[in-house]
């Protein structure tokens, strides 16, 4: 059974729903957790063949404290709407 998710800081139950933004040139507009340890190679982070979630971000309206979870599975190679280039 899943309980109420609640501020770790403060133990409030009063958290508003939000998202970390990804901004960067080569961004999807979210943030993910990768499986396993941050490894580089030749064309940066490798993140083939690991499990990749969602994150979704929390504030907590008392404290202020920021709380993140993982609840849904980003499937690998999944249609995911990304920002327009400037040019």
């Amino acid at each position: 059974m899943m309980t109420a998710m609640h501020c770790t800081h403060c133990d409030s139950e009063n958290l508003m729903p939000g998202f970390i933004e990804d901004s960067g040139d080569s961004s999807r507009g979210h943030a993910r957790w990768v499986e396993g340890p941050l490894e580089i190679g030749y064309w940066g982070a490798i993140r083939t063949g690991r499990a990749h979630w969602l994150v979704d971000a929390y504030r907590c309206a008392d404290c202020f404290h920021l709380e993140l979870f993982t609840r849904t599975k980003d499937e690998v190679g999944s249609e995911r709407p990304r920002r327009p280039r400037a040019r």
